[in-house]
């Protein structure tokens, strides 16, 4: 119901136009002697103004009705051709039964003179129409707005599912893969095994933790690979070497969750560790908002199954952010991924995600 009636901007407008209307129907009206009479004056006024509240009133309501009707940008010609036809029928048929009104009773030495009603009443139609075009203008602007917060929000869902399938991947992946570790080390030492598998348990119960968010600090990414680097010693022993040297005015900023945990995986996967050829992965920032994470390249001479997941999970995440900088290096003796860090503005990125506080990693 409320839809239905007059928005205080249609009121402000009919309060500011409609005595300037009055004042021209009662020139063209009446005699200008009634000029010199004030009571006949206010009145003629008061009548006029009634009249035009009724006219007014129900203008309003049709353009509602029909704004209501016909809400769509693609439905404007329709809708605004009805408007306007209704406010032609309106306002005839409530000034012309004024008018037969002030003739019956002779009001003020009124008498019919069809030429002056008509010119009265297609005053008041283009005031209506003026009205009627500055109402409509506001309706399609706040359609296309909400037009575009539509397509933003859809768009959004769309990206948000898409994320949350790409973070859907991770888990299960890295799962499987300390799974293949943990047998190994099983049937070669139950000791380190069991090293390994409590380690396992702490930082697969942040990375359930984490992984809830699309993104995460810096800080919390470096945090977390100190503790995964210590579940690969535990494999792999001297054979590994991690050096990270950050700028800590970087920590702050935010990057995909989890994807410095990729790449020291896809690291050890695709490389020769051993105590004679150790693996050493290199992780510092860059100017220009940017980490690069390097690892001396020693390929495995026989190539192990890979579903490709761990740079094309971190690209594809990068894309939807609409992030650009990503950049994959490789040369003889070096492979480097090159991730630009996003500036965490309070959380309000391109679209929406749930952010968490950000919480030191505290695992032993």
């Amino acid at each position: 119901m409320n839809a239905l009636k007059p928005t205080k901007t249609e009121w402000i407008s009919f309060f500011i136009l409609m005595p300037l209307i009055d004042f021209a129907i009662i020139y063209i009206l009446f005699d200008v002697k009634i000029w010199h009479n004030t009571i006949a004056l206010i009145i003629a006024f008061a009548l006029n103004y009634l009249f035009g509240i009724c006219a007014f009133c129900l203008n309003v309501l049709a353009m509602h009705k029909f704004q209501l009707a016909l809400p769509e940008l693609k439905q404007t010609v329709k809708r605004v051709t009805l408007i306007v036809l209704s406010h032609i029928v309106i306002t005839m048929v409530i000034f012309g039964t004024a008018y037969k009104i002030y003739d019956s009773v002779s009001l003020f030495g009124f008498t019919t003179d069809w030429q002056q009603m008509s010119l009265s009443i297609w005053l008041v139609i283009g005031m209506a129409m003026l009205s009627d075009t500055l109402y409509e203008s506001e309706f399609i602007y706040k359609k296309y707005k909400d037009s575009i917060v539509e397509k933003e929000t859809m768009q959004q869902l769309s990206i948000q599912q898409e994320f949350d399938t790409l973070k859907s991947q991770v888990n299960p992946h890295f799962l499987f893969n300390c799974f293949n570790t943990l047998s190994s080390l099983i049937s070669e030492d139950k000791n380190q095994a069991e090293i390994f598998l409590n380690e396992l348990s702490k930082v697969y119960r942040y990375l359930l933790r984490n992984n809830e968010d699309s993104l995460s600090t810096l800080q919390d990414e470096l945090n977390f690979i100190q503790s995964y680097y210590r579940l690969l010693k535990t494999r792999h022993g001297e054979a590994i070497q991690l050096q990270v040297e950050v700028d800590r005015k970087y920590y702050k900023y935010l990057l995909p969750s989890l994807s410095l945990q990729l790449l020291v995986e896809n690291a050890v996967k695709h490389n020769v560790v051993s105590k004679q050829q150790p693996l050493v992965i290199d992780i510092f920032s860059m100017e220009g908002n940017k980490l690069a994470v390097n690892n001396n390249l020693q390929p495995k001479k026989i190539k192990l199954p890979s579903n490709k997941i761990g740079l094309a999970n971190i690209q594809s995440k990068y894309d939807l952010l609409k992030q650009s900088g990503y950049e994959v290096l490789k040369d003889a003796r070096n492979f480097t991924v090159v991730l630009p860090l996003i500036w965490n503005n309070g959380g309000e990125m391109q679209f929406s995600f749930v952010q968490k506080n950000s919480e030191h990693l505290n695992i032993k």
